[in-house]
């Protein structure tokens, strides 16, 4: 059971903690040991969030026996940090224990000089601000979230459950990861991918697409083309390919390949299998086709993935 500690603080947001508490601490009866979450506070038992909601928290000084540290908004006009709140960061970090970040968030390890030539990102309102005071940070813009060492921060809003299911991946396996997302009423059609390993499983089912989606999906084993999506769609490709990236949000050849990562994921985290035959079970026509399209959208290779996260 992974033990975790939610900060929060005076006028925290409402919709990140919510993320937070649906993900990680509300219970699932079909998965244990889940997590186990403490909401708590350095400052008072009773907190007011940006809404104006009271809320009762633990009251607490000391973090170290928790397993990982969630913080899912800190006030970025604020330079001051309570040095309690300051050395068991750190001290935390120390241990090389899990800091998550949603939103704002980030600027909490930021001013403890924490993410320091590390990659981080945080709501895109935030961005200028934040790299004028944290220069040292490697901010990178356009992304859902990074990882780095033992340190995740999220963009804003949505990208936090992006980066929640994320972390279920990794804890429990793809499967677990797409049980949670259904859960959300979150489709599994989009594995994203950057170059600092940045993944989510979400696009929202447009009602247009949907039934194209997942046929796509059923087919994905063999070479589809996105004239095959088009003529399932019955549009022109020049129709199709236009409506297409106006209601997913990117180009369905993007699309086509990373439902191929998202399926060649899947199979190295259970098999043991060959380049050849993960690029053909997934609908690559080479070897050299996959390895490109798996670094763009993962990062790593397939042989590195395999590495980290089979589990055989």
């Amino acid at each position: 059971m992974h033990h975790m500690a939610i900060l929060v603080t005076d006028k925290l947001p409402m919709f990140e903690l919510g993320c937070a508490l649906e993900v990680f601490s509300l219970p699932k009866q079909e998965i244990s040991p889940w997590y186990k979450c403490d909401v708590i506070s350095f400052d008072s038992s009773t907190l007011t969030t940006s809404t104006g909601l009271q809320l009762s928290a633990i009251e607490t000084d000391e973090l170290l026996h928790y397993d990982r540290l969630l913080i899912p908004g800190w006030d970025t006009q604020s330079k001051k940090i309570k040095l309690s709140l300051a050395e068991q960061i750190v001290a935390f970090h120390g241990l090389n224990k899990p800091i998550i970040t949603f939103c704002s968030g980030a600027f909490l390890p930021a001013q403890l000089g924490l993410l320091n030539n590390l990659k981080a990102t945080t709501h895109w309102r935030y961005a200028e601000e934040f790299k004028q005071r944290f220069p040292l940070v490697e901010y990178v813009d356009n992304v859902l979230y990074t990882q780095n060492q033992n340190i995740s921060c999220s963009a804003g809003s949505t990208a936090a459950l992006d980066l929640s299911i994320e972390i279920v991946r990794q804890d429990f396996g793809h499967e677990v990861a797409n049980v949670i997302a259904r859960r959300l009423v979150l489709s599994p059609h989009r594995t994203g991918g950057q170059a600092q390993f940045v993944e989510t499983p979400i696009v929202h089912k447009h009602h247009r697409f949907a039934k194209t989606l997942d046929w796509a999906i059923k087919k994905l084993h063999t070479v589809l083309k996105v004239d095959d999506l088009a003529k399932h769609a019955n549009m022109s490709r020049r129709s199709f390919d236009r409506h297409f990236k106006a209601s997913v949000g990117m180009p369905p050849k993007e699309w086509l390949n990373q439902q191929r990562i998202r399926l060649a994921k899947d199979l190295l985290e259970h098999d043991r299998i060959s380049m050849d035959e993960l690029a053909s079970k997934v609908g690559f026509d080479n070897t050299v086709t996959l390895r490109f399209n798996f670094h763009k959208f993962v990062g790593i290779s397939p042989s590195e993935y395999q590495q980290q996260f089979f589990q055989g």
